[in-house]
């Protein structure tokens, strides 16, 4: 362990909230509840903000895999810190084998990717066909984040909806994505439903988060409550 790690782990162990520990942990079934701190999101976020400035923040950035879930998470903060794209997209794609877990994975969005939309749509296409979960869920999540409003199009359904895999994270973020889209675009997205486009499992899960979203009027939602499938 260098002298940044155990610096930062120090720090990591300040902030330590044992309950919060155990909270974290039964979220996430995956990570091992040894590798999980305690620290809340906020004392993070505000370490991150201050390591951010500090010339030892890049070298941290190098220093992968991390052995606990908080340096994962500071990780992931950092990188939404960079500042040019070329750099957070680098970034990015070093520590995305790396990542194991939904929350993780689920935080990183970094402001300057909305200013690079074409390219990343590219990276995009990439990340969805490399058969790693994480990998995978993120690409997914880039497309709901920044592709469901102006930017949206109507291949970008098509890209989501022939994603298949076994994994429970992928999954589920396929029928959030789609919820989400039924909330923004519902004319192009309803085909998806009515016809079936998507797994059973998948499908039904994307009607279930679609009703309990408030952006989706009442008749639609009766609507989408008979297209479940049995």
């Amino acid at each position: 362990m260098n002298g940044i790690e155990e610096k930062i782990r120090r720090r990591l162990f300040e902030l330590q909230d044992l309950k919060y520990k155990e909270f974290a942990s039964k979220l996430m079934p995956t990570v091992n509840p040894d590798t999980v701190i305690g620290v809340r999101t906020p004392d993070l976020r505000k370490l991150a903000r201050e390591f951010s400035k500090t010339p030892e923040a890049l070298e941290f950035l190098k220093i992968l895999p991390h052995a606990y879930y908080e340096e994962n998470n500071l990780h992931g903060f950092l990188i939404e810190t960079i500042k040019e794209y070329e750099g957070a997209v680098a970034a990015v794609e070093e520590f995305l084998p790396y990542i194991d877990n939904w929350a993780t994975c689920d935080l990183i969005s970094p402001k300057i990717f909305k200013k690079h939309l074409p390219e990343l749509y590219e990276k995009i296409n990439v990340w969805l066909i490399s058969g790693r979960t994480y990998t995978v869920r993120f690409g997914i999540g880039m497309l709901m984040s920044f592709y469901l409003d102006d930017s949206f199009r109507t291949e970008m359904l098509e890209l989501v909806a022939a994603t298949r895999s076994d994994e429970y994270y992928v999954n589920m973020m396929i029928a959030w994505y789609f919820a989400t889209a039924l909330a923004k675009q519902y004319e192009a997205s309803l085909p998806y439903i009515q016809e079936q486009r998507l797994e059973k499992w998948t499908h039904n899960k994307t009607i279930q988060k679609a009703i309990e979203s408030y952006r989706i009027s009442d008749e639609a939602k009766a609507y989408l409550r008979t297209l479940k499938v049995k």
